[in-house]
């Protein structure tokens, strides 16, 4: 196993939990207790995920996931918080998060996230690349791209573009998605949902001909018309 977590809890006893659980499961866990301690070590260090705390002194976990996004797009971002409103879900995933662990959670739940993340199944297996009208979709290596130029994805999202490819022209019910992303599907509440879809409608803008069709209140279909 191996991997390299950065864990920043401002809860010093709760963060030595977690730590030690996760040492205990073979992860190498560098622990700091707020966002500029953080910040500093993402910077000098080579990590394979980060586990954030969203309330925290001298930098909130939201403005840590906004810098460390702006260095690597790729690195999955795990938010640990006792904050359970939607609104506050949608700013986590706007701020570049993955996913969203409420407090209090059990070690079990918090390894098995971590294993979705490190394993990438959903990405690594059957086809690596697909052509989306003026865009190239590189699955294995999170990238999409155009003439203009190339746009690096984050795991969750190449994990969402990826299924619609792979379900192109057929309705994917929301449901579908998040249980084969996610793992779960009550994890997310409405908004939720559309934060990722709309990033993505965002980078696929450059080509009228490449939509991502909402269907409200079932699901979505990603439409390539190619004239």
């Amino acid at each position: 196993m191996n991997a390299k977590i950065l864990l920043v809890e401002d809860d010093p006893n709760l963060g030595f939990v977690i730590k030690d659980n996760l040492t205990l499961k073979g992860y190498s866990v560098s622990l700091h207790t707020n966002g500029d301690e953080g910040y500093t070590a993402f910077s000098t260090n080579q990590f394979d995920i980060c586990i954030l705390d969203v309330m925290m002194p001298k930098k909130d976990g939201f403005t840590l996931a906004n810098q460390i996004r702006k260095e690597n797009q790729q690195i999955p971002i795990l938010f640990v918080t006792a904050k359970s409103m939607l609104e506050d879900k949608i700013a986590g995933f706007q701020s570049g998060g993955d996913d969203y662990i409420i407090k209090p959670f059990s070690m079990e739940e918090l390894v098995l996230r971590i294993e979705v993340f490190l394993r990438r199944s959903s990405i690594q297996t059957n086809e690596i690349h697909f052509e989306l009208g003026a865009f190239n979709f590189d699955c294995r290596n999170f990238t999409l791209n155009h003439s203009s130029g190339e746009k690096s994805l984050t795991q969750k999202e190449a994990e969402v573009l990826k299924l619609l490819c792979e379900n192109k022209d057929r309705v994917l019910k929301r449901e579908e998605i998040l249980k084969k992303v996610w793992g779960n599907d009550d994890y997310f509440l409405g908004r939720s949902m559309d934060v990722f879809i709309s990033k993505l409608r965002k980078y696929l803008k450059e080509d009228p001909n490449v939509q991502i069709i909402n269907y409200h209140g079932v699901g979505f279909k990603l439409e390539v018309n190619n004239g």
